[in-house]
């Protein structure tokens, strides 16, 4: 018997302005189209599309509004505490950290916003923060740290999460059904991963901490 012809890929919708240069392409075994984000990248779709990444001690923030059909991801990392005494993490005036992690958040949500999602209808999953990097502050926990702050402080709740644990992930986000996939990664993978990662950390905190960062 002839086995049945795959259906024919379809054609990919125009993306949202502003992110025709994050990587995207056709996954057979999901049957979406696929964009890929990276650290210090964020992602919004308005179609049935998946977003994707691999998470060290990164976070990354699933918010979608299901009645406007618009969804979204970002993947972000806080920079190592370089300050001496008590640390400046979660100082809303000190440190690169917060101002990082708070402009991804801001710049995901807003992006929702502009095509239609509203505040309160927002559904947000956290995911990340694995215990990876050889460090001596847990870059994984600070940065589960931050991101539930935060969105407590603005008055969003987390409907589901998986985070902490030493263990790096690969997520799979589908907005327009809420979705998502996560597969805990290899011992191999983490090792990869925990060796970006610390280079991420040393381009980030040379960043000059400016109205233009070029990091999101």
């Amino acid at each position: 018997m002839l086995s049945p012809r795959a259906s024919p890929k379809p054609d990919r919708v125009k993306p949202v302005a502003g992110f025709e240069d994050i990587a995207c392409s056709w996954d057979a075994t999901l049957k979406h189209w696929c964009a890929k984000i990276l650290p210090g990248e964020f992602y919004i779709t308005r179609t049935d599309e998946a977003i994707t990444t691999v998470l060290g001690s990164c976070i990354s923030a699933c918010i979608r509004d299901p009645l406007a059909g618009v969804g979204g991801m970002n993947h972000f990392m806080l920079p190592e505490d370089t300050t001496q005494g008590k640390s400046s993490w979660l100082d809303q005036d000190a440190g690169l950290a917060t101002r990082y992690g708070s402009f991804a958040m801001e710049s995901l949500i807003n992006g929702l916003l502009k095509l239609g999602a509203r505040r309160e209808r927002l559904e947000v999953k956290l995911f990340g923060g694995g215990k990876i990097l050889n460090l001596d502050i847990d870059v994984g926990e600070r940065n589960i740290e931050f991101a539930r702050r935060w969105l407590k402080t603005e008055g969003y709740s987390v409907v589901a999460e998986d985070v902490g644990l030493s263990v790096p992930r690969r997520v799979v986000y589908f907005p327009a059904t809420g979705k998502v996939r996560v597969k805990h990664l290899r011992t191999l993978e983490c090792r990869e991963i925990a060796q970006r990662e610390q280079q991420y950390l040393r381009k980030t905190v040379d960043k000059p901490a400016t109205g233009e960062i070029e990091l999101f």
